[in-house]
């Protein structure tokens, strides 16, 4: 009898332990989230614990935050924080420190960019991964300063809108049918917020499908501005025109119109945050930061000199001078002396 329990025990041993090559079960990655005033982050929630979709990640913890002087945040950071606790069973915690806590990843939402840089702070001295959601920042001085922090920090850092990765937009730059992109028109919902530069709360979906198909390297800009529309025209360091038209009266959908070397290609279909949230999950499962730093840089110095051109009348404003004036912002609120900081 008592060998025959022992057998028995093997065999539940055997039947029970993972197969030979067989790894076990991981834990899933971890993700809290910052500023719970978006509809993002109900959106976002939903797909990435989704047990259907079997990610490798879970949202399991946030930070309400909000702008209480900012209507669109303070009017709906009390409602999200809610459902997110109800429905999703997040734990809803007191503070960003508290936060980076429990969780081996961060997104930054909050729905407007002012906040964005003292709230990122913590998230990059607690050494965790980020993606922040659009806009970056509230200018942006704060946005080079974002990626400077990060990159002192050694933390994968980057920001997007969900229009980047629109499957027949982020394939362009490589669409056989289109051929060499020489000029696009993009253009989408031109909403303005005060609080901000005027592109950088709804025109930062359509200047950030631009860059997306023509790719950096813009130079200058000039902006036609009207109660009624946005056009703001850059020109290409090889010559290159793009183009973002900002829609406030009539249909206002997203779009672009790409002038290729074969033909000429209409995008007019938004197929949601489904590509974004597998962009994101793949970034918190490798680390590796998906659009480089340098293109988000200038997505934001172009919407930034079309708040220039917008001050002189259309005149023709270069990305370097606002860089500088950036660059210049940020040194004198460090205290660096002018013979110790970058070029």
């Amino acid at each position: 009898m008592r060998y025959q329990m022992a057998f028995l025990g093997i065999l539940v041993l055997a039947a029970t332990a993972p197969l030979a090559g067989q790894q076990p079960p991981q834990a899933p990655i971890r993700l809290g989230m910052i500023g719970l005033d978006t509809s993002h982050v109900i959106a976002f929630t939903k797909q990435i614990n989704d047990p259907e979709r079997n990610y490798p990640c879970r949202i399991v913890a946030g930070f309400p935050g909000g702008s209480p002087d900012f209507a669109p945040s303070s009017s709906r950071v009390e409602q999200y924080t809610k459902q997110l606790r109800e429905q999703f069973g997040l734990e809803i915690v007191d503070s960003i420190e508290q936060l980076c806590g429990k969780v081996d990843g961060v997104l930054l939402e909050s729905v407007e960019g002012r906040p964005h840089l003292g709230q990122i702070r913590p998230v990059l001295q607690a050494k965790k991964p980020v993606f922040i959601d659009k806009p970056m920042a509230g200018d942006l001085a704060d946005v080079l300063e974002i990626f400077r922090l990060a990159k002192e920090h050694g933390v994968p850092c980057w920001s997007s809108s969900s229009l980047r990765y629109n499957p027949e937009t982020y394939g362009m730059r490589r669409n056989a049918q289109v051929g060499e992109v020489i000029g696009c028109v993009a253009y989408g919902p031109c909403a303005i917020e005060t609080v901000m530069p005027d592109l950088y709360w709804y025109g930062v979906h359509g200047v950030e499908t631009l860059f997306t198909i023509m790719g950096p390297g813009c130079q200058s800009v000039r902006r036609i501005h009207t109660a009624d529309t946005d056009e703001v025209v850059g020109l290409w360091a090889d010559g290159r025109v793009g183009t973002y038209r900002g829609l406030r009266r009539g249909q206002k959908g997203f779009g672009a119109l790409v002038f290729g070397s074969k033909t000429i290609h209409h995008i007019d279909r938004y197929v949601g945050y489904d590509p974004l949230v597998e962009q994101i999950v793949t970034f918190f499962q490798t680390n590796q930061v998906p659009v480089a730093p340098e293109e988000t840089i200038e997505i934001f110095a172009f919407m930034t000199a079309a708040d220039v051109s917008k001050q002189q009348n259309g005149a023709a404003v270069s990305l370097e001078s606002v860089l500088q004036a950036a660059k210049e912002k940020n040194r004198l609120r460090r205290g660096t002396p002018a013979s110790l900081s970058a070029p």
